[in-house]
């Protein structure tokens, strides 16, 4: 099974209640007056220190993986060894970084390490670029329809 089919399930999970909290403690925060719909979703959400689209989108992303470290303030989640039980000889380890507050294409960094079993061992081998291009993707697409979500709410 290739790299990208390990991720080819990664952008069907369904939105949590985080982001339905997230929304309720703005609504919260309105004191009475009433604000446009907009402001819920703007493109900088810095509740937590990093984009919350971002953040909520990468641990969605990432949801099937054990985490090793997910650290919203420094906007890090780190990921353990996966190995899909369809083709346990391979596993792979990714690294998200959020670099800014703002929902941006270039506040995201993914980086990926992959083995392969070789006598009994695990071997280091490279990484395609797609695989890392396509959870950027899949990342990017699931911040932007949370953030949909929630100017349409």
């Amino acid at each position: 099974m290739s790299q990208l089919s390990v991720l080819a399930s990664l952008g069907r999970r369904p939105a949590t209640l985080a982001l339905l909290g997230l929304a309720a403690l703005g609504l919260a925060a309105c004191g009475g007056k009433e604000r446009p719909r907009a402001d819920l979703a703007a493109s900088q959400v810095t509740t937590i220190g990093v984009n919350s689209y971002l953040w909520r989108a990468s641990l969605d992303a990432l949801s099937f993986m054990p985490l090793l470290q997910a650290d919203s303030s420094g906007g890090v989640i780190i990921t353990d060894w996966y190995a899909n039980p369809q083709n346990p000889n391979e596993r792979m380890k990714v690294t998200v970084s959020i670099l800014d507050r703002d929902l941006r294409a270039d506040a995201l960094r993914v980086a990926a390490s992959r083995q392969v079993a070789q006598g009994g061992t695990w071997v280091d081998a490279p990484v395609e670029a797609a695989t890392v291009q396509k959870l950027e993707e899949v990342i990017l697409t699931r911040a932007r329809d949370l953030r949909r979500s929630a100017i349409e709410g």
